[in-house]
């Protein structure tokens, strides 16, 4: 066996390697048991934080 195919056959164990770690992922994220931790990430910007909001007070204009 020489150099190149033993490069050839890592580069295609590697290949299959990252294919199944990337299927595993997006099985993993798109899991319904990961909806309601989506689902509150989701709203975050939307959640009103009154310690921010009383610490930082924007001056009236006009």
């Amino acid at each position: 066996m020489d150099l190149i195919q033993w490069v050839s056959d890592v580069r295609s164990v590697v290949t299959v390697i990252c294919m199944t770690t990337f299927i595993g992922i997006v099985i993993w994220a798109y899991s319904a048991s990961r909806k309601k931790d989506f689902d509150e990430a989701a709203m975050l910007p939307f959640a009103d934080d009154e310690s921010l909001t009383a610490k930082v007070k924007e001056p009236h204009h006009g």
